[in-house]
């Protein structure tokens, strides 16, 4: 392997910024406020499915008032089933937490937000750049903008992170005109 040499004077590379983005806080997503999030997210786009133990029960309870098979056993059957599922989902986004290759979505970034990508700072020198391409859907909740990456993957943009109103407004603007944002 060949040793490369270092120049003192060699210029750090910094992440391009925009002067015109909206700049942000530094924050960190709290592990509970992703559990929310993400079970929130998951029984939403689940919802359909919730029909299912729901149509069992009532061809159930059909069939058992004309007395053709009487059985109460198939209710503690899908009681148990949905709180299996539904626990099963919340220890996997509660591993995610614990997992070293899932640490960088809980560290503190400050975001820069422009109309070509979302800027997220470690520090001056280290960050990643996220594309709008790559944001499925967002959403306004009661005290932050929420953006979808996939079924286990967020931004949480607090409301108390925007340095000020003018900033959550052009931030609004631009999840607008990414149809990110319903009108």
């Amino acid at each position: 392997m060949a040793k490369v040499s270092v120049n003192k004077h060699q210029p750090v590379y910094q992440m391009p910024t925009n002067p015109a983005a909206v700049r942000t806080k530094k924050y960190a997503l709290p592990t509970k406020k992703y559990i929310n999030l993400a079970m929130r997210y998951f029984l939403k786009s689940q919802l359909k499915w919730g029909l299912l133990p729901l149509a069992l029960i009532l061809i159930n309870a059909v069939v058992s008032l004309t007395g053709l098979y009487p059985n109460i056993w198939i209710y503690v059957t899908i009681f148990v089933g949905v709180i299996l599922y539904l626990l099963f989902w919340v220890i996997q986004f509660v591993g995610i937490t614990q997992l070293a290759q899932y640490k960088p979505m809980f560290e503190k970034f400050q975001y820069e937000i422009d109309n070509r990508q979302i800027l997220m700072k470690l520090n001056q020198k280290e960050g990643s750049v996220m594309k709008w391409e790559q944001i499925l859907d967002g959403y306004k909740d009661k005290d932050a903008y929420v953006l979808i990456i996939s079924k286990g993957q967020f931004i949480n943009l607090p409301f108390s992170i925007f340095n000020s109103e003018h900033d959550i407004k052009v931030f609004e603007r631009i999840l607008k005109q990414k149809e990110l944002l319903k009108v």
